[in-house]
Order: structure tokens, then C-alpha cells, then sequence
């Protein structure tokens, strides 16, 4: 197959619209079932790279959820503690835990479930039966993976009345080493970014604390990776193989900060015991169970606990979660790490980062503020690593 013909582009006006290969070769993809479309491959594509990338950099098997060409969260094959699970909705699941894959899936999927719905999913290895059964579950768009076991292929295709896309590519492709993009009638043209990101990255450490341990590395690499593939401006905290807070787009480096922060502390709340044992009514889809849970941790709209609003989504009322109560549960978690795609420019976003728990940094530096932000980590006992790699991505 040489090109693929797609139903409309970024929008129904459109058209013509198709991905085919300049030089006349096979795309390197089958599509399975369904028919994806012009944003639906931007996000495989970007989504591919990220998860074969994470494969290669810790050894574990890697999934990811993309939404509009950013990630919304990408993790590595760990096995869950049981809050967490439950967290995610999968406690009742059997052979988790016999499945690194469903794992990586399971945590990328549960970081931001608003973020997530109608997804598409990036696996790095073939995906098994457990992994297909999970993702049945939920709403997405589609998923590209190198491979796909027969029965797993088959539970897929049954979702969206077998309209699901399902996506297969080549894990030995390697693209061209210069890319281009048409913009306004104008092309572009620039070496694809194949700078590789390990543990070579995290070796200057500026700070006075420069106890940078296994575990921090990992979740440092897994951060930087998801920024690489993120719309820039962006930042991610990140912690026990998974970003857990995704700011992206931002014009302003403080904004990302606040943004993946808030993130990084929606997840951490959504595994407090008052929300894992809110009182759901049995009608309650998984979708407006996370819309609810949103609201119980967060505020936003509605106050899901008052007289007349709580009789729409639980059997009795619950108890809100105090300032006091939400203040001790984020307390309690320390060791988060903190990527950046560019340098912090104020130590600004040292505060907001350590205000979450945050004790491990990697940016690239370069900023004239670079002694400000080295003292504010250096005020907390935090530990940061100045890459001298920008990994911006648009």
C-alpha cells in the first residue's frame, strides 16, 4: 500500500486528503479494521515513536495515550499496587499482574481519564489478549502496534460496532533522516530529531544534593521521552515508570508547571481512600464516574457532595474532602520527578514542582536565571540535572 486515502484532514472542508510515501515506496503500516483519519495517524505516528523509544531506553514494555498530537500520560510495564488499581478502574481484572504490557497500558490510560477519552493507543510490543480486554473497556479512537495476537485482534475489532481503527506497523521501519512540512504554501525541511535520551542526560547534576537514584533516573527518562514527542512548551512530573502530568502547548514555562501540576495531583488524590470509596450509583458509566470524580477532588462546577446534586450520581452522600485532608495526602508524597523541554527562565517553577512533591529535576539549562533556579532547588534539598538538550516539538 503507497498511500492511504483519508475521509477529510484536520476538518470536513478539508479535501483531498491522504499520507502516502515521497519516494514511491510501501507506507510502512496495514491497516486492520476501521479507517483512520488525517489526526488520528498524526497521533499514531507520534505516539509510535514515543512508546518504541521508551521500549528501547529502559528495556519495558511501554504504552501511551495520545490525544491531538500530545500525550496525555506514557508509562512503562510495573506492576500496580492495589489502590492504584483501583484507581484505574481494574481491580476485578485477572492476569494483570502476568502482563507487563496491560500494566503500561493500564497506568498511561488511568493517568488523566478526562484527557483520555477517545483516545488513541500506542503499544511497543504486540498486544495480548489481557491489553485488548482493557482497552474494550474504555473509550478510544484506535491503536498502532507491531503486532496484534489473534484473539486480541478479534476482542478489538468488536469495539465501535467493528468500526474501531486498529493500526499495524512495521517495528523495523526507519524514516528518512531529513523531514519536511508544508506550511501556508511554504516547505520546510529539517534532520528528524534522533538525538537518543538515556542515562548519559542525567550525569550533570548541578545541585548540592546529587543523590540521583535508579528509580528517579528512570522516571526522569520516561518524562524526558514523553517531552519529546509533547507539544512545546511542555513539562511532565512523573513517578514509579509513568507521567502522571502532562502541561502541554503552553506559550508561558510557569503555566506548563501549574498545568502538569495540577494533573500530577489529580492523580495522586484520585488513589485517596474517600474517593476510592465514593458511593457510585450501580447506573454510573466508567466516563461519568471520572467526569464525578473530577469534580469531588477538584470543585469545577458543581459541588458533586451538595443537597440535590449528590442523589444524581451516589447512593448516599458523601463526605467533601477537606483542605486539611487533601493538604495531608499530597504531603505525604515525596520523590516525584520533573522534566522540562527548555530551560526554567524563573524559580518559579521550582516552588509550584516541589509544592507537588517533586524532588528530582532534569532541564536543559542555558538560562541567565540558572543560579536562581540552582538555589531555590538547592533551598528544598532537591536534586537537578542539567541535560543541555532542548527537546522542543511542534
Amino acid at each position: 500500500m503507497k498511500e492511504f486515502e483519508l475521509k477529510y484532514g484536520c476538518n470536513p472542508n478539508q479535501k483531498p486528503s491522504r499520507i502516502f510515501m515521497k519516494n514511491d515506496a510501501d507506507l510502512p503500516i496495514t491497516v486492520l479494521n476501521g479507517r483512520p483519519g488525517y489526526i488520528n495517524f498524526l497521533d499514531a505516528f507520534n505516539a509510535w515513536q514515543l512508546v518504541k523509544e521508551l521500549k528501547e531506553a529502559l528495556g519495558l514494555p511501554a504504552a501511551t495515550s495520545f490525544k491531538h498530537v500530545s500525550p496525555t500520560s506514557a508509562a512503562v510495564g510495573l506492576i500496580l499496587p492495589e489502590p492504584l488499581k483501583k484507581a484505574c478502574f481494574v481491580e476485578d481484572v485477572e492476569g494483570l499482574d502476568e502482563s507487563p504490557l496491560a500494566c503500561a497500558y493500564v497506568r498511561a490510560r488511568g493517568t488523566d481519564r478526562l484527557c483520555s477519552f477517545g483516545d488513541w493507543v500506542a503499544l511497543s510490543d504486540v498486544c495480548d489478549v489481557t491489553t485488548a480486554k482493557l482497552i474494550a473497556r474504555e473509550v478510544s479512537d484506535g491503536i498502532i502496534a507491531p503486532g496484534y495476537e489473534p484473539e486480541a485482534l478479534e476482542i478489538l475489532k468488536g469495539k465501535r460496532k467493528g468500526n474501531y481503527n486498529i493500526v499495524e506497523i512495521d517495528p523495523n521501519y526507519v524514516p528518512a533522516p531529513i523531514e519536511q512540512k508544508d506550511v501556508y504554501g511554504i516547505t520546510f525541511e529539517q534532520g528528524r530529531n534522533e538525538f537518543k535520551i538515556g542515562n548519559h542526560l542525567l550525569e550533570n547534576i548541578v545541585t548540592e544534593n546529587k543523590n540521583l537514584p535508579d528509580s528517579a533516573k528512570r522516571d526522569l527518562i520516561v518524562a524526558l521521552i514523553t517531552l519529546k514527542y509533547t507539544q512545546s512548551n511542555s513539562v511532565c512530573y512523573a513517578i514509579n515508570g509513568q507521567a502522571i502530568g502532562v502541561g502541554a502547548g503552553q506559550q508561558s514555562r510557569i503555566h506548563c508547571t501549574r498545568l502538569a501540576g495540577t494533573k500530577a495531583d489529580t492523580w495522586l488524590m484520585r488513589q485517596h481512600p474517600k474517593v476510592l470509596s465514593l458511593p457510585f450509583l450501580p447506573t454510573m458509566g466508567r466516563p461519568e464516574r471520572d467526569n464525578v470524580i473530577d469534580g469531588y477532588i477538584n470543585g469545577n462546577e458543581e459541588d458533586v457532595c451538595a443537597d440535590g446534586i449528590w442523589q444524581n450520581y451516589f447512593t448516599e452522600q458523601p463526605a467533601p474532602i477537606t483542605a486539611e485532608e487533601r493538604a495531608q495526602w499530597l504531603g505525604g508524597f515525596k520523590g516525584l520527578a520533573l522534566a522540562s523541554d527548555a530551560f526554567f527562565p524563573f524559580a518559579d517553577n521550582i516552588k509550584r514542582a516541589y509544592a507537588s512533591g517533586v524532588t528530582y529535576i532534569a532541564e536543559p539549562g542555558g538560562s541567565i536565571r540558572d543560579d536562581l533556579v540552582i538555589e531555590e532547588c538547592d533551598k528544598k534539598g532537591m536534586i537537578m540535572a542539567f541535560t543541555g538538550m532542548r527537546l522542543f516539538h511542534h
